[in-house]
């Protein structure tokens, strides 16, 4: 599977495309009522997203604003979003209102995620001391050195391959406001080259006291991280556990029961899985009869044999 819808939403607003240079700007909504989605052509662009963004900052009321998504930028799939970047903490000082910021929302028409070139986005974080959520798609070159944040209560990063300087940053950042954490950790083939050791700062919690909902999800490793987390400390406080989207088998599954208590949790979402009838039934048996919401849905979780019998299982996103 990969992204085939932008970003619907953001920060409880309806996403709102800012018209394109040529388009009518007449009827343009309130600035506070929608999530302003500013966007370039990846192919052939005419416009750069630097400048889309000059007019945006011009038209519209930003003193007011207070959801922003960057979609595509020119030739995304081979240049950094540096300029992006530079433009808007160059900004800052024009966004007082701004509570939510999402980098990268391209489908696959656009950019396929695991072809997004992004950069050292932390510097928005260190721009936006406000910021309440922030997120971003793609994971070649991401960074994500270790930083403090006092006020943001969610972070996602969704890519086909997390590198572990990422998760090693995320998980050594001071985020005493977070709520809700969600890392696609994705495959090495598209350069996600952590190990469950990275994961150690975020399973602790000791630098999230106020987490409540953790995804660690659309991983190739996901039975390890299931293992890591049937022992992890910072499980005891969450409501939601998100290990969907990944290869996750039986081992896995059995070894999470096997943990710590989970019928504390609100939910458990194991969507796109590989586990055998028995091993659900368990779950089902051990969880839900609990009272707790779990998804066991398989949808598009495909796996392939070769005539020698091997076996291969795919994450939910990928290329």
């Amino acid at each position: 599977m990969t992204i085939g819808d932008h970003l619907d939403s953001l920060y409880g607003l309806p996403a709102y495309p800012f018209p394109h240079a040529k388009a009518p700007k007449d009827g343009l909504p309130e600035p506070d009522g929608h999530a302003w989605r500013i966007a370039s052509d990846v192919y052939d662009s005419d416009e750069p997203w630097e400048s889309a963004f000059a007019r945006f900052c011009a038209d519209v009321d930003t003193t007011r604003v207070r959801a922003l998504i960057v979609g595509a930028w020119s030739d995304a799939y081979d240049s950094a979003p540096t300029a992006v970047v530079e433009a808007l903490v160059a900004a800052k000082d024009r966004f007082p209102a701004l509570r939510a910021l999402f980098i990268g929302d391209m489908v696959m028409e656009e950019c396929e995620i695991s072809w997004i070139r992004q950069t050292d986005l932390t510097p928005l974080l260190a721009a936006f001391p406000r910021l309440e959520e922030f997120g971003a798609r793609g994971g070649t070159e991401l960074a994500f050195p270790a930083l403090d944040h006092s006020s943001l209560r969610r972070l996602t990063l969704e890519t086909g391959g997390l590198p572990a300087e990422v998760v090693r940053g995320v998980g050594a950042s001071d985020l005493p406001a977070l709520e809700h954490l969600d890392l696609w950790l994705g495959t090495p083939d598209y350069g996600g080259d952590s190990e469950v050791s990275d994961l150690e700062g975020i399973l602790s919690g000791a630098r999230l006291p106020r987490l409540r909902e953790l995804a660690l999800r659309n991983s190739e490793m996901q039975d390890a991280v299931a293992v890591a987390v049937a022992a992890a400390p910072v499980v005891a406080r969450l409501e939601v556990l998100d290990l969907s989207m990944g290869v996750l088998t039986d081992d896995g599954a059995t070894a999470l029961l096997a943990g710590q208590p989970l019928t504390h949790l609100r939910k458990l979402d194991l969507h796109h899985h590989y586990l055998s009838e028995p091993v659900q039934e368990r779950i089902r048996q051990t969880l839900a009869t609990a009272g707790v919401e779990v998804d066991l849905d398989r949808a598009d979780a495909d796996e392939d044999e070769e005539d020698d019998g091997t076996v291969w299982r795919y994450v939910s996103v990928g290329e």
